[in-house]
């Protein structure tokens, strides 16, 4: 990739306050801790293994458990795995297993063996599924263009267990993007259609379902049931309107910036739409949604009001 400044323009990537893309590739981050959570307790929780002297079992995150057959006596002890990375092969993970003081010793030395065996493979099967199933519907990048490295900790004891990730895991994601421009025309003042912007009221009536507002900067919203979200970057009463914005369908944690100019013209006011970092395969929806969803109900909407007044 050439520098800043050099080489070719298509391959740069520029760093950018508001997330705009360069040329319509970025990175995104994803946090993929509660994820991994959830996929390590399924893939280990069960794993059990036996011999003519006893048996442990992973019952929980919280604890493994081992029982010496002859005795019937319960012991307890620790699984460590300080550093997995899929960068390395899961047969190399160090797996370190101790066990609380006293007797148990047969059970430390089932669980090094074949229990290391079991939680490696299944280890390797969390690392695939973290390719797979974690960055479904997106293009992950080569080696070559970013390094991944993912740290789980896993403390298996008595009263409490911990699996870590680095957070957040940064996966590079790149996602082609393109940049949309729309302009409208309304029969009313900036300030009446700035506020079908703006009061939640106004907004569940021309998208006729429910809308949540936060009319702050940083302030969160909801639209359409919860099928567009987002966040207010900037507003400038009756002028400006600038948000973060997706769609529930969206690749997870996309946004675009959306920016709405409210212009005064003779007995009119134009709305101009930018829109930056649209997923090139919704385009037509984001065109659909806006026109469709948005202008031709807000003047629907205008038109009720007149008829009323």
């Amino acid at each position: 990739m050439a520098k800043w400044g050099q080489g070719d323009p298509r391959w740069i990537v520029e760093e950018r306050e508001d997330g705009t893309n360069v040329n319509n590739w970025h990175w995104t981050e994803r946090d993929a801790t509660t994820w991994s959570k959830g996929k390590l307790q399924e893939l280990l929780v069960g794993i059990a293994v036996e011999n003519e002297a006893g048996c442990c079992e992973i019952s929980e995150l919280k604890q493994v458990e081992g029982i010496i057959k002859e005795s019937g006596v319960k012991h307890k002890g620790l699984i460590e795995i300080p550093n997995l990375s899929e960068e390395n092969e899961v047969d190399d993970t160090e797996v370190n297993v101790s066990k609380k003081k006293g007797d148990g010793d047969i059970l430390k030395d089932l669980m090094k063996t074949a229990g290391t065996a079991k939680v490696r493979e299944a280890l390797g099967d969390y690392l695939k599924a973290l390719k797979t199933e974690f960055t479904m519907g997106m293009i992950l990048p080569t080696k070559a263009m970013a390094t991944q490295e993912l740290t789980v900790k896993r403390k298996l004891i008595e009263t409490t267990s911990q699996v870590q990730a680095s957070s957040p895991v940064a996966l590079g994601v790149r996602i082609p993007t393109v940049a949309l421009h729309m302009m409208e025309l309304f029969d009313t003042t900036v300030e009446q259609l700035y506020s079908i912007f703006t009061v939640q009221d106004l907004v569940q009536k021309f998208s006729k379902s429910s809308a949540v507002l936060e009319l702050e900067k940083g302030g969160k919203f909801q639209m359409f049931d919860g099928n567009i979200t987002g966040e207010y970057m900037e507003l400038l009463t009756n002028k400006k309107i600038v948000m973060k914005w997706r769609c529930r369908n969206w690749p997870e944690e996309h946004y675009a910036t959306v920016v709405l100019n409210f212009v005064p013209t003779l007995g009119q006011t134009e709305l101009q739409l930018d829109c930056k970092g649209v997923p090139v395969c919704k385009e037509e929806n984001m065109k659909f949604c806006w026109q469709k969803q948005h202008f031709e109900e807000i003047k629907g909407l205008l038109q009720l009001t007149t008829l009323r007044g």
